[in-house]
């Protein structure tokens, strides 16, 4: 499957992965949840505790985070920067997870001094997951530590 900045199928076959204190419920495309469960479970077992931040995100619910950040006064460009426009993000697919640790803010780049990301850059291949936006990708997106990619 190609990605980047191509048009992303939205998945429909769903699997729930994990939920929240606050009920919200975060879902992936069968393949990439039993890999997520399985690196999940292995890096528990060696110590290492990750969570997920984000997963499944169909169109619509792309559409509602592109206009809240509009809304809050973000330039356009500076959106595109970090959110994919609604139909490309790799969210869409089920494929994509993001990742977040304790004593880490979400979503930051300070996610890369974490053992949860040495972890993942070390062994998260092994599960079929690969970091989509490295630094300087040829997306155009920021770098994203936290953001992982089920190839399979």
């Amino acid at each position: 499957m190609e990605r980047g900045l191509v048009l992303q199928p939205e998945a429909k076959d769903l699997v729930l992965i994990a939920a929240d204190e606050d009920g919200r419920e975060y879902h992936l495309e069968p393949h990439a949840a039993g890999a997520w469960f399985k690196m999940h479970e292995t890096a528990k077992a060696q110590g290492i505790d990750f969570f997920v931040v984000s997963a499944f995100r169909s169109v619509d619910r792309q559409v509602e985070i592109i206009q809240r950040k509009k809304l809050s006064g973000l330039p356009l460009e500076q959106i595109l920067a970090v959110s994919a426009i609604p139909g490309y993000s790799e969210h869409h697919t089920g494929r994509a997870i993001d990742i977040g640790t304790e004593n880490c803010a979400l979503l930051e780049e300070a996610f890369e001094q974490t053992e949860s990301f040495q972890w993942l850059v070390q062994y998260a291949k092994q599960f079929g997951f690969i970091m989509s936006f490295p630094r300087n990708n040829i997306y155009g997106y920021q770098y994203e530590p936290w953001h992982w990619y089920y190839q399979g």
